[in-house]
């Protein structure tokens, strides 16, 4: 690569890792070409496409933000607190990074090297949710598939919060755990878990919205 496109490059990435973190990873890409200076044409021909400069500016973050939240949460002894503390951490980070809450909630699936990281995320989650199961403080009947939806539907809230009332999901969050709670299942759920086929049908569509 030639030297001024190296330069070309590195300011394109710069201006996509603070655009993305400020408004989420459908920022427009005309937007990122102007704050770094340079032509959309430029953008396109450095990157090919949104999802090729997502994997490359945006993995590494989430990666490091997402595996700090789940080594802390499985350090924990206590499995409800291990659980408790994935769950308000993981929303908070939809709440106050809207790009990691984009990766939380699979949105551009082409991201390949992003979604692993979101995999493996969810990964933690599930070891999360049977350690809880097992313990006998979670509810028996609350599947990881419940969670990626719970984190599907909060990113779409926490956003629409952000202007108005940026701690309000802080409200939602200590219901839904209350709730969540095994002392609190005392009825059986009206229907059945999703599968994970109907999961990744789910967060597609969430996706294309908020």
């Amino acid at each position: 690569m030639r030297a001024d496109a190296r330069r070309n490059a590195e300011k394109l990435r710069a201006a996509a890792a603070e655009l993305f973190q400020e408004r989420g990873l459908d920022v427009p890409l005309k937007e990122i070409a102007r704050r770094a200076g340079v032509s959309h044409g430029t953008l396109y021909n450095l990157f090919g496409s949104r999802e090729a400069l997502i994997d490359e500016v945006v993995t590494d973050l989430a990666a490091d933000r997402l595996d700090e939240v789940a080594r802390e949460a499985l350090s924990l002894d206590d499995a409800w607190e291990a659980f408790a503390y994935y769950v308000e951490k993981l929303c908070e980070l939809q709440a106050t990074d809207p790009a990691v809450a984009d990766v939380v909630s699979g949105r551009y699936p082409g991201a390949e090297r992003l979604m692993s990281v979101c995999g493996q995320s969810m990964d933690a989650a599930e070891r999360l949710v049977e350690q809880a199961r097992a313990a006998g403080v979670l509810r028996p009947d609350f599947t990881s598939a419940d969670l990626v939806l719970t984190f599907g539907a909060h990113a779409l809230l926490a956003r629409a919060l952000a202007d108005t009332a940026p701690d309000a999901w802080r409200r939602g969050v200590a219901f839904l755990l209350d709730g969540l709670r095994a002392e609190s299942a005392q009825q059986p759920l009206p229907a059945d878990a999703l599968t994970q086929q109907q999961v990744q049908d789910v967060m597609g569509s969430l996706a294309g919205k908020g």
